[in-house]
């Protein structure tokens, strides 16, 4: 391992007055900077060595404190959830897969690797250039606009709690989310897959424009539709941002705040519904 050189007056490198000049001219510039004297004395001394060594400096755009990070996040809602279901898809293998407003530099980037796959939103998404990704424009709350039994799997990950609150150009419906999830049920073939996850806490809220909070158990109220729908697993992302496989969905956190539910539900055939 190589250690870094350490300024002296003996070397090329600054010496302690320059590394001083160096924080006092970073200081004067960004001043707000001085909240974090000691990442900025690192900063201004790294950036006086460069500079000793012949690098040439553009611009400075001081990052002070990603060196006490780890290598990158590996928790949260987005992270697990996407991996999760990507997973199951590729397990499963279905003819044909739809996402209705999942996160397409996430879930979908991930799904896209392996498979084709279909967007449906209600916002236009330009050509991404992949060939595994085609898209279409439609209002799933809206049920003269959702084909029937298009798909064996189905997605709507982190998308049903905005329905109907207007932050994406849809229109104002208090009731989108429960219209959402009938014309995903009707999209869906029987026997086939419905993967969708939604903000999960002990008590159900509207944050409005933002997004809605559920109970965990209140998905299967929200239409008598549901009926069709057999839970075949559920997982979800606790408040620290870790995944718990294969959950019971009524044991979760009594003081849980934002957490993630993850459901997968089966469509019964239609002579067991």
């Amino acid at each position: 391992m190589t250690q870094q050189a350490t300024p002296t007056t003996n070397s090329r490198n600054p010496t302690l007055s320059v590394n001083l000049l160096s924080f006092i001219q970073i200081s004067l510039k960004f001043p707000r900077l001085l909240k974090k004297p000691r990442a900025l004395w690192r900063f201004a001394k790294e950036q006086a060595i460069f500079q000793a060594l012949g690098g040439k400096t553009d611009l400075m755009r001081p990052i002070l404190t990603e060196y006490l990070d780890q290598a990158g996040s590996a928790k949260g809602h987005y992270f697990h959830q996407d991996l999760l279901v990507a997973s199951l898809i590729a397990m499963n293998k279905p003819d044909r897969h739809i996402d209705a407003g999942s996160r397409i530099d996430g879930f979908v980037a991930h799904v896209a690797a392996f498979r084709s796959i279909e967007i449906l939103d209600i916002r236009e998404l330009k050509d991404t250039g992949h060939p595994n990704i085609t898209s279409f424009q439609a209002n799933l709350m809206d049920e003269r606009q959702t084909p029937h039994a298009i798909t064996d799997s189905l997605s709507c990950l982190h998308a049903i709690e905005h329905f109907g609150l207007g932050r994406y150009n849809d229109p104002i419906d208090p009731k989108g989310h429960t219209k959402g999830l009938q014309n995903l049920i009707k999209m869906l073939k029987p026997g086939g897959t419905l993967y969708i996850s939604f903000p999960i806490a002990d008590q159900t809220q509207i944050q409005f424009n933002a997004h809605r909070v559920f109970h965990p158990r209140d998905i299967f109220h929200w239409t008598p539709d549901v009926a069709q729908l057999n839970l075949k697993r559920f997982d979800y992302v606790d408040d620290s941002g870790c995944l718990h496989n294969q959950a019971d969905i009524d044991a979760i956190p009594q003081n849980l705040q934002y957490g993630c539910g993850i459901y997968t539900f089966q469509k019964l055939p239609a002579s067991l519904e």
